[in-house]
């Protein structure tokens, strides 16, 4: 959404990723640049740096190891203030000229939100990127027809050749683009825009909660499991190996370089084999459901628990961003419902049961002789709040009698 004086604009964004294939004389050039991004953003981090250390020196003494020393009316850097600096410097210096300024400015922007982050986020103080930490940089604006025939048009840098694996829409305009470096190769990430309002999802048809776990990755309302896949506990014995082998190489090597580039091609393996599988779970989902509730869960605090590394192998959070993308594409209601306890309330009558072992996997209700398996009755439990956050009558499941789920159907699989 953007706001123009008194009128409001609003824009779709969708960003399509393209793998390119540069030739030598171009991957020199995006290293280059890489390595011109990642001294402006050292750089400009340790000017911002400088500055907050000098605010913090005691007035009445000096420290014995080093001193900021800044006159008091220098003002605080900002993004602002900081592309004037970038401009005078390019004209001094033949290594910043052979960059774009807008990209350079861009990595200036990236500085200050790694600020605002800390500010308003909680995360923690920007550290500076050392060598090969920098692997993208950013095009703001690009000229006509920047992408066609599976070439893509990069200014300064000029025509790259890419793999075209699907269309784009030729209404939308071409906003922007990032040159990615990944250890698989190059990539191009091109942001294009629409200046409608896409009509937002609205709750239709069959409902469906659902939970999630570890040993089964999801639980349905209506009774259906999908196993959890250990992508990253399956590679760990190969990552190991791979990881001995980098410790055993002389550091900074080629062999060492060779070793470590081995290894990051199986995390990334790794990362894409989750990713798929969470994208085509998606649209499994969605085939059967007009709205999904999903538990509004912690995942911060998952990772640091017991099981951190299983929650963290499963990626909770990733598949809820890419099951609300698949249904907001698939016209699916998607909704976030509240997670306290969704295992210790009774989905048939709302008596709360109290707490449960996770050894113990089935539930029983004493109040109404309800019985399910633990997941489904939480999943259930997150379907009645969904349904209620969006203003439908809630059928309770045994109408005051014992209606029970079939084994069969509840232990089946997608």
């Amino acid at each position: 959404m953007v706001k123009s004086g008194q009128e409001v604009i609003k824009v779709f964004n969708l960003t399509y990723e393209f793998k390119l294939k540069p030739t030598q004389k171009q991957v020199l050039l995006f290293e280059e640049w890489l390595e011109t991004h990642r001294r402006v953003y050292n750089y400009a981090l340790a000017e911002r740096k400088d500055w907050y250390k000098s605010r913090s020196c005691q007035m009445n003494a000096c420290s014995l190891h080093s001193c900021y020393i800044i006159p008091a009316a220098t003002p605080r850097p900002t993004f602002a203030s900081q592309c004037k600096s970038l401009t005078a410097a390019r004209k001094q210096s033949e290594y910043l000229k052979r960059v774009n300024a807008q990209s350079l400015q861009q990595t200036l922007r990236r500085v200050e939100k790694a600020f605002v982050s800390m500010w308003e986020h909680n995360h923690g103080f920007p550290r500076f990127k050392k060598p090969g930490r920098m692997r993208s940089f950013s095009f703001p604006q690009l000229g006509q027809n920047p992408f066609n025939n599976g070439y893509v048009k990069l200014p300064v840098i000029g025509v790259v050749k890419c793999r075209q694996s699907r269309s784009i829409p030729e209404v939308g305009v071409i906003k922007q683009a990032r040159v990615v470096k990944r250890v698989s190769g190059w990539y191009v990430m091109l942001t294009i825009q629409w200046d409608v309002s896409p009509p937002q999802p609205m709750p239709h048809g069959e409902a469906l909660g659902i939970d999630v776990g570890i040993t089964d990755f999801i639980a349905t309302s209506n009774g259906f499991f999908v196993k959890r896949p250990r992508f990253f506990v399956d590679a760990q014995c190969k990552l190991k190996l791979l990881q001995q082998g980098v410790s055993r190489k002389c550091l900074g090597s080629n062999n060492w370089k060779k070793a470590q580039k081995k290894v990051a091609l199986l995390h990334e393996y790794v990362a894409n084999s989750r990713k798929d599988w969470h994208r085509k779970l998606s649209h499994q989902i969605c085939d059967s459901a007009g709205m999904v509730f999903v538990e509004d869960l912690n995942l911060v605090g998952l990772s640091r628990g017991m099981l951190g590394k299983h929650c963290l192998d499963a990626g909770f959070g990733k598949f809820f961003n890419i099951l609300e993308q698949t249904c907001f594409v698939r016209d699916v209601y998607f909704q976030k419902v509240d997670a306290r306890k969704t295992s210790q309330i009774c989905p048939n009558c709302g008596v709360e049961t109290g707490k449960k072992e996770l050894s113990q996997r089935t539930h029983v209700c004493l109040n109404c002789g309800y019985t399910t398996h633990r997941d489904v009755a939480a999943a259930q439990v997150v379907l009645i709040r969904g349904l209620a956050a969006v203003g439908h009558t809630v059928k309770m499941l045994a109408e005051g009698k014992f209606i029970g789920i079939p084994v069969k159907q509840e232990f089946s699989r997608l």
